[in-house]
């Protein structure tokens, strides 16, 4: 028994270190973000936001069959990929404007060759 202060302390200096390990990695826990926003509020994120105009081009009946790719940053929404006229291009720029939260919008819209 002469080894159970010696064990004591050894115990105590391992707690000493482990509590604090277990505290500061539980606050590093991410937590979830609503991914979803009610029609009627502005997206804040980029993935939000980018999901809200391809909803928003997709519901267009003369845009929903066009190949074309949206991505986002800070709220500027690039539009890419090739329509069949300028007349697409302007109801695609106008339909994302019209998204809410949409900063502006960069237009990388080509015709397709004919």
């Amino acid at each position: 028994m002469r080894n159970a202060p010696y064990i004591k302390s050894r115990l105590l200096i391992v707690a000493a270190f482990a509590l604090p390990a277990f505290v500061f990695t539980n606050g590093c826990k991410s937590t979830a973000t609503p991914s979803v926003t009610a029609p009627g509020e502005i997206a804040t994120d980029d993935a939000t936001l980018a999901a809200r105009v391809k909803q928003a081009l997709v519901a267009d009946p003369g845009l929903r069959s066009l190949p074309m790719s949206v991505a986002t940053y800070r709220g500027v929404v690039q539009l890419s990929g090739y329509v069949d006229s300028e007349v697409q291009i302007q109801k695609a720029l106008a339909v994302t404007r019209g998204v809410p939260g949409v900063q502006s919008v960069s237009n990388d819209l080509h015709l397709r060759p004919q």
